[in-house]
């Protein structure tokens, strides 16, 4: 039930994995909206929720990888292609890259600015700037960096979506239910499938 089984998720995976969600989602929304604010007060405090919650992404990030490490993925049901579970695989790997590089070069481009503006997480406590180089030039460059991965984010999110909504909807296999709840709380499900 905690850990995954040979073909469901546990209930780490599964927090974890609509944790992360939720997260990205909201800062994909306040990204895009923070920057096109014209209170700038509002922008500031949007800045540094965004900044807070992409820290604390990148450290639920770490804290899955660490648990999918430790715990092999269930299998895939014998419906599903070779073709679709490499595409499926590849898919799950940018998501992780993203999950990854894209707080970091938030985090990369607030350490270079030259409006040296202090990252306080959640208002609590204050997070050091990366040792690198201060100048607009890389403040710019890591603005577009960070946009782009944004943009890529979006479109990997919608089209990971879809594919499940896809296999739900159209296929019926329980790919997404399988992300939904552990088999021990499915109807049906069996109670050691899970490797509780």
């Amino acid at each position: 039930m905690i850990r995954n089984g040979k073909d469901s998720y546990g209930l780490v995976a599964i927090a974890l994995h609509w944790a992360i969600a939720l997260l990205i989602i909201s800062q994909l929304v306040m990204g895009t909206v923070m920057v096109r604010l014209a209170n700038q007060r509002l922008a500031f405090d949007l800045i540094q929720w965004h900044k807070s919650f992409g820290l604390l992404t990148l450290a639920l990030v770490m804290i899955r990888l660490g648990w999918r490490l430790a715990n092999p993925l269930p299998s895939y049901p014998a419906t599903v292609s070779d073709v679709e579970t490499r595409l499926a695989r590849g898919m799950h790997r940018l998501l992780y890259a993203l999950m990854f590089v894209l707080p970091l070069s938030g985090w990369a481009l607030v350490s270079v600015s030259v409006l040296a503006i202090p990252t306080l997480a959640f208002y609590l406590f204050l997070v050091p700037h990366l040792p690198l180089g201060v100048s607009e030039g890389a403040e710019q460059f890591w603005i577009a960096v960070h946009r782009q991965l944004g943009y890529v984010m979006m479109a990997a999110v919608a089209i990971h979506a879809l594919a499940a909504l896809r296999h739900h909807f159209l296929l019926k296999n329980g790919l997404l239910v399988r992300m939904l709840l552990p088999s021990r709380f499915r109807e049906g499900g069996s109670r050691n499938s899970d490797g509780a």
